[in-house]
């Protein structure tokens, strides 16, 4: 205390600390791609697409198509853990897709 009976404040601190998260921007980056296969029908494999991802009905048919006429197209780019829940849906409808690093 000081002679005016004033007390120092001490400088307010932060007792929780936070974790740091990890950004999803800042995650390497996964090539989602479809590949042909003479199974399925292309209406399917659209509605698949459709229904799966984020993509509209015009880049769903296109990329139907690129992997029809190419034997593989690109779906899609994200971060690996989300690339292999992309593989392990379109499995679970007959359909093949593989994941590569971008």
């Amino acid at each position: 205390m000081e002679a005016s009976g004033k007390t120092h404040e001490l400088p307010k601190v932060k007792s929780k600390v936070k974790p740091a998260r990890l950004k999803l921007d800042k995650l390497p980056p996964y090539n989602v791609l479809l590949h042909n296969d003479d199974e399925n029908d292309m209406l399917f494999v659209v509605q698949s697409i459709l229904l799966l991802t984020p993509l509209k009905a015009f880049e769903a048919v296109r990329r139907m198509y690129e992997a029809h006429r190419r034997g593989q197209a690109l779906l899609l780019t994200t971060h690996k853990e989300r690339a292999e829940l992309y593989q392990d849906q379109f499995k679970s409808k007959g359909l093949t897709v593989t994941i590569e690093p971008a």
